[in-house]
């Protein structure tokens, strides 16, 4: 996009001063434009009255006068390249201008020359390079020239005509200097608005100033082509720890930085100069440590919008950085002991209904042993013994012996004392038998559970709540706590097995602690499946047990909080974390104290198959 046409201008005066002037505070840099541009004006008007000389008398005095006023201004272009006293070059620009105009007055004594509109510059100029009073000093200079002396060298001071015989000159020459007085009264005023407007601005400046150093976060502005402009303690000390010396006014950023983060850089820049807000992070290793810096580019408005800078604010992230490092490190001990206390409490109920199991197989295979060393088997034996010895004379045995009669009524009495034997323990092996399938089916659902850990399949929700209530069983059973089911219809839910029956196993012993601790006899446990909304379902279990405090629902699943007294206050944080995993959440409801409590699973089915 090409220059507009002040940019331009801007950009020709420049050309004329050095690196340093161009570097200068803007108020110092403009008063070196207006020198550039005032001797330029003053060097083209010695050039047209040169070019025009022809056209007036004396053209050789008017050609010598351009000529050596205009060299006096080209030497003046030259020499302020080396002026570093701002002040010096304004009192020597006035000064030339002035002893120009006394000797035009002098060398060509017109009223013309020395009453120009050109000298109308002069108390503008100076007040505005030198001050009030200086500019004073030399207009009241000019004032003397178009005032006294040029209406005396009109006479010839005396030797044409009498000094105050033409009271033309006088009054031109007195009107002239009126109106010099009223332009220099004129830049006195605009000179005290402008340094009561600078003052006010310079207030502004050091009260922002100080509020920018007093940050600790770096902190810079930049002109459009990404050189600096200004920066803060902070942004110095940064840039001299990292680069070895502190920034300077025109120095661009990227300077030391790679070839891709100069890249970078360059595109956020100018996405910032287009008006747009840009924030990233760049790392990049400082005095032996390796930083990150939290960057923010925003763009400065100028006329009409258009963005002529970009204040950058930077920030020092690198302990976030390795807190959040840590905190992540820290999360994934979380969930990983968050599971295996989940796999601790699965176990747990599997070896307490397996343990109750084992009871009643210690039992039935007591009463087998013990029928088993009462029995009439031995004394059968004893009788067919008695049989084999008689065997060749069977039927006189059987006749005329009196053991022998006694055989018949003894066999039929020993068989059905047997039978009901063998009834007896025919029984407590089926029940030994149902005791060991129920062992079975309680490891075989625990390995069926672990085997798809981490992974997230179609499972029928009731099932898997029914799988968890197998897990308490027993329990429940000896506790008297009855259980009821509402369960809706549902399609399967695509969800990690382990995790949701990790946070069932848990919301069931909370709600069998719960149950036992509040000493009811009506003790109940709802279990409830239903729709909520499109595409989520929710789990309850809620039962009426000793309830909750409403100054403890808020801190329900904090990590460590709990309210019973062999509590470890881990296994609601764990549930609602692993419920967090499953893109679902877990909360809880309570009336207060001895109203129960109901633990809610709301687990979003659409989240999960976009997972999946």
């Amino acid at each position: 996009m090409g220059q507009g046409p002040q940019a331009w201008v801007l950009g020709r005066l420049d050309a004329f001063l050095s690196e340093r002037q161009r570097r200068s505070p803007p108020e110092e840099h403009g008063r070196y434009r207006v020198v550039v541009g005032f001797v330029l004006f003053l060097l083209a008007m010695d050039l047209m009255v040169v070019l025009t000389a022809p056209l007036f008398p004396n053209p050789s005095h008017r050609v010598l006068l351009g000529v050596l006023s205009g060299s006096s201004w080209a030497g003046m272009l030259v020499l302020l390249r080396r002026v570093s006293s701002l002040r010096l070059l304004g009192l020597l620009v006035c000064g030339l201008v002035t002893g120009a105009f006394i000797m035009a007055t002098f060398a060509l004594p017109e009223v013309p020359v020395a009453s120009h509109v050109s000298t109308m510059l002069v108390p503008a100029v100076a007040v505005y390079l030198a001050g009030v009073r200086v500019g004073l000093a030399f207009t009241g200079l000019f004032c003397i020239n178009v005032g006294v002396l040029s209406p005396l060298l009109l006479s010839g001071f005396g030797s044409r005509y009498p000094v105050f015989s033409e009271l033309r000159p006088w009054t031109s020459g007195f009107l002239h200097s009126l109106i010099l007085l009223l332009g220099w009264g004129l830049s006195a005023l605009f000179s005290a608005s402008r340094d009561a407007a600078n003052a006010t601005v310079r207030e502004s400046e050091r009260k922002l100033s100080s509020l920018i150093e007093s940050t600790e976060d770096p902190l810079s502005s930049l002109d459009q082509e990404g050189r600096l402009v200004t920066a803060n303690a902070a942004a110095r000390r940064l840039f001299l720890e990292a680069f070895g010396r502190e920034p300077q006014p025109g120095d661009t950023l990227d300077a030391w930085a790679t070839a891709e983060k100069r890249t970078e850089w360059r595109e956020n820049l100018a996405r910032a100069l287009e008006g747009c807000t840009v924030r990233y992070e760049i790392p990049f290793r400082m005095g032996g440590r390796d930083i990150v810096l939290d960057l923010s580019l925003h763009p400065i408005p100028g006329e009409g919008g258009r963005p002529v800078g970009v204040t950058l604010f930077g920030r020092d992230i690198t302990e976030r950085k390795a807190a959040e490092i840590r905190l992540s490190e820290l999360h994934r001990h979380l969930i990983e002991a968050s599971r295996r206390a989940g796999m601790a409490e699965v176990a747990t109920g599997v070896l307490h209904n397996v343990g109750n199991t084992l009871n009643s197989v210690n039992v039935s295979a007591s009463l087998v042993m013990e029928r088993l060393r009462v029995s009439r088997l031995p004394m059968m034996e004893r009788a067919v013994d008695m049989l084999k010895e008689h065997a060749g004379n069977l039927p006189a045995f059987l006749a005329e012996d009196a053991k022998g009669r006694q055989l018949p009524d003894y066999f039929a009495s020993v068989t059905q004392h047997l039978a009901q034997e063998h009834a007896s323990l025919l029984a407590e092996m089926q029940t030994l038998t149902q005791n060991v399938e129920h062992i079975k089916a309680v490891v075989s659902m625990q390995q069926e559970n672990a085997r798809f850990t981490g992974l997230l399949e179609r499972v029928p929700v009731t099932e898997l709540i029914d799988d968890a209530l197998r897990l308490h069983s027993n329990s429940f059973e000896r506790l008297g706590i009855r259980i009821h089911r509402e369960y809706t219809e549902l399609s399967p839910v695509l969800v990690d097995r382990h995790k949701l029956l990790q946070i069932l196993v848990n919301l069931l012993s909370n709600a069998r602690h719960a149950l036992l601790e509040s000493g009811r006899e009506d003790k109940q446990l709802t279990l409830c499946v239903r729709p909520d909304g499109e595409g989520q379902v929710c789990i309850e279990v809620r039962d009426n047990g000793v309830g909750i405090a409403p100054e403890h629902l808020s801190r329900l699943f904090v990590h460590g909080f709990t309210t019973k007294k062999d509590g470890h206050g881990f296994g609601l944080h764990a549930s609602a974390l692993a419920a967090e995993e499953l893109d679902g959440r877990l909360r809880c409801t309570s009336a207060g104290p001895g109203q129960g409590a109901t633990f809610i699973i709301e687990l979003p089915l659409r989240g999960q198959e976009a997972r999946a």
